[in-house]
């Protein structure tokens, strides 16, 4: 069962923001000059809010590890001059302090502190009877419930502007991303929690320049509620991240060049058009997992001749054929591989679970039998 979460939307944060919700600014602030010059360039395009990272927790010690505090003012009056809300990261009580002495609109939370529900608790005590916005990014490991409670944690100590920031998951695969999407987690995220704002960071999901625009169109074409983006006057110089920061005119560009999707709660008539649609899909939802129950009493009678003829649960090279056969059943299908391998993985786990019950229940029954046969 879910806890409530008392949310109070973007929209009601008191900023006259856009839909989609624009975040932008360099991953840090280097100089004075670079905030400003930053911030000025950046104000020609649809930018709601100026980003600047006063303090990076940074992997390696020796690394650029952030201005500090004094960036701070920097930041605050490079929003002033551009008429911008301004937004941090804060990692520890004492970049809460300095953040909110220095007038700082939004607070964020980076991957690195929300896996850690002590640094999260102890920001949140530090937060206790403030009123100011949060933004909270996805913890580094796919963990769903980390996420969920580093907002329940603000909740509990009287924060309710929240949004979450979907910045991908770390992982030892080698694939095109810097962190994978995994679009499945923010997606549920939103399912549970319907009045959670879910913005998008492409820049650190890519690590690079040139996905940028696929990411943050993909984020759009599933219904998030904003991007973030970083952006540098000279990203090729930037002293952390530089890969993936954008100059103020190309992040224009991208903003400017997505199509935002409109959600179907503000045009009703469109439902109509979709219920029946729906209504087919509901219909063959129904009857593919009646199949799939069908397939799994079938399966419990294989589980029961394996047993009779002690032999193993798992047997390779019938698996192998599953794999092959359905691999070119899907060609033409209109089914990638991807897709089919993941749910075929799926089917044969939960017939294995299927399986190893038989067993155990036959385990069981001989062990009930042998007791009942001694006492007599």
């Amino acid at each position: 069962m879910n806890k409530e979460l008392n949310i109070k939307p973007v929209k009601d944060w008191g900023f006259n923001f856009r839909r989609p919700l624009t975040i932008a600014g360099p991953c840090s602030a280097e100089t004075e000059e670079q905030v400003h010059e930053t911030a000025k360039r950046l104000s020609k395009y649809p930018v709601d809010v100026l980003r600047a990272g006063i303090w990076k927790p940074r992997t390696r010690p020796n690394s650029f590890e952030g201005v500090g505090s004094v960036g701070l003012k920097w930041l605050k009056d490079a929003g002033f001059d551009n008429n911008l809300p301004v937004a941090v990261e804060v990692a520890n009580v004492k970049h809460v302090y300095e953040a909110l002495r220095a007038g700082i609109d939004i607070l964020w939370i980076g991957a690195r502190t929300t896996v850690n529900p002590f640094a999260v608790q102890e920001i949140c005590d530090a937060l206790q009877g403030v009123d100011i916005p949060v933004l909270v990014k996805n913890p580094i490991n796919p963990d769903m419930e980390l996420w969920i409670g580093a907002f329940e944690r603000l909740n509990r100590a009287g924060i309710t502007k929240m949004a979450a920031i979907h910045r991908g998951f770390s992982t030892h695969e080698k694939t095109k991303y810097r962190n994978i999407p995994r679009w499945n987690i923010p997606i549920e995220l939103k399912r549970r929690y319907p009045d959670l704002n879910v913005i998008c960071d492409p820049s650190h999901i890519c690590g690079n320049r040139e996905l940028l625009r696929e990411v943050a169109q993909t984020a759009l074409d599933i219904g998030f509620d904003g991007i973030h983006l970083e952006s540098h006057i000279n990203p090729d110089k930037a002293l952390s991240d530089a890969k993936q920061q954008v100059t103020p005119e190309v992040f224009g560009e991208i903003i400017e060049s997505l199509v935002v999707r409109e959600n179907i709660d503000q045009h009703l008539e469109m439902e109509d058009q979709l219920d029946n649609l729906r209504a087919q899909i509901d219909s063959m939802d129904k009857y593919l997992l009646e199949l799939l129950s069908q397939r799994m009493d079938i399966v419990r009678e294989i589980g029961y001749y394996k047993l009779a003829n002690n032999l193993a649960i798992v047997q390779p090279s019938r698996w192998n054929e599953i794999i092959e056969t359905r691999r070119d059943m899907c060609d033409r299908k209109n089914l990638t591989d991807k897709f089919v391998a993941e749910l075929f993985h799926a089917i044969h786990k939960e017939s294995i679970h299927h399986q190893t019950n038989v067993m155990k229940q036959a385990e069981q029954d001989m062990e009930k039998a042998s007791s009942d046969g001694e006492k007599k």
